[in-house]
């Protein structure tokens, strides 16, 4: 393992004596991102406490920068790892400044006197979040968000080798969680930092990540790039899921299709129609979907939510037993909708032109659902 600068070795965690997690074996090189994901209560958070000591592993050893961080000195430890973890901090008249001039103490005496260079390094940590413009600022009167990057600061503070962050978006806006997994991306990139952490996002966890470990009963299930997790069918396994639908490729998250047989055809494709076909879904009103090349951007939710779905394989032409399916299908249905302009069913889409002629002959081509 001498390519990687932080890894562990059989590490087992848990409480009391009682194993939570065993046998935990991720590893990432300087300047890689690693993410932790996985259920609640899955002890996600249990592995990131025994990775920084605040909880003592029931087995095996971490491994940081060639040696083992257990045999590592307090000082020598913080000065090449940093922590930002959930818990909401109230320290009482301090400016944000003053809170992210505590991340020097690792380098400071006795009776934690800054130098020149310390403040130095304390405004170009500040700058590099993002927050000069709040160091005057009383830091328990400022937003979450903002909160958040202070306690960034703080650790890059430390100059540290490596980050391990707990949740680190879990009480932010969207605006705010990109601002932060950016900083954190830019900083792994240009500054060499590797970064640890755990996160609920999916999405992000799989935009961000150059490897993630997945946690689930008493083991990593799965640990790889986000390619190799994001598979089709492995979320929804992770994650027990047993009500609607997830899709690996994509990361969307689908509420259940409503039931029933379609009362409702949508003529869509090209992306035009899952916005229709999620408020359908809110409606709980059964429709059906056609005709879909499987790699349309209405492919995956209409997949999700339509209680039928007629499609035909990437780049193919759209046969004659599909049109007669939905020709079918228009016969049945109440009403009919077509989300895609005219200028859009040209050449191999032209088919669904006639589907549309067709539902307006019966009748049934309504523009407003």
């Amino acid at each position: 393992m001498e390519d990687f600068y932080f890894y562990t070795e059989g590490l087992t965690v848990g409480y009391d004596g009682v194993p939570l997690v065993k046998n935990i074996r991720i590893h990432m090189k300087k300047g890689e991102i690693l993410t932790l994901i996985g259920p609640n209560g899955a002890g996600k958070t249990t592995i990131l406490r025994s990775i920084i000591r605040q909880l003592a592993p029931l087995g095996g050893v971490v491994w940081l920068d060639g040696k083992q961080t257990e045999k590592m000195s307090g000082r020598e430890l913080s000065r090449k790892l940093s922590v930002v973890l959930t818990e909401r901090i109230r320290p009482e008249m301090m400016t944000c400044e003053d809170v992210v001039a505590t991340g020097r103490y690792p380098y400071t005496g006795t009776f934690g006197i800054l130098t020149s260079e310390d403040r130095h390094i304390v405004r170009e940590s500040m700058e590099l979040v993002h927050i000069l413009e709040l160091k005057d600022r009383d830091f328990l009167e400022i937003s979450d968000g903002q909160k958040q990057r202070v306690m960034l600061a703080r650790a890059l503070c430390q100059q540290p080798d490596i980050i391990v962050l707990d949740e680190p978006t879990s009480f932010l806006d969207i605006r705010y969680k990109l601002e932060f997994l950016s900083i954190l991306q830019t900083m792994a990139r240009t500054k060499n930092l590797s970064v640890l952490m755990s996160l609920h996002e999916l999405d992000l966890a799989g935009r961000i990540s150059d490897k993630i470990a997945c946690v689930s009963g008493d083991k990593i299930d799965r640990f790889g790039t986000p390619e190799e997790i994001f598979t089709e069918g492995y979320i929804p396994k992770l994650y027990q899921m047993t009500t609607g639908f997830y899709d690996g490729r994509t990361g969307d998250l689908e509420l259940p299709r409503p039931e029933g047989k379609p009362e409702l055809l949508v003529i869509a494709g090209n992306g035009t129609g899952t916005s229709l076909f999620r408020k359908l879904q809110r409606e709980q009103r059964p429709f059906a979907v056609g005709i879909l090349w499987e790699n349309d951007l209405d492919y995956p939710a209409a997949r999700a939510l339509a209680a039928q779905v007629v499609s035909v394989r990437a780049f193919h032409p759209i046969e004659t037993s599909k049109k007669e399916q939905m020709k079918q299908l228009a016969d049945q249905c109440r009403a009919v909708f077509c989300t895609l302009p005219p200028e859009e069913m040209t050449g191999m889409a032209a088919a669904l032109r006639e589907i549309r002629d067709y539902a307006a002959s019966l009748g049934k081509l309504c523009s407003d659902p």
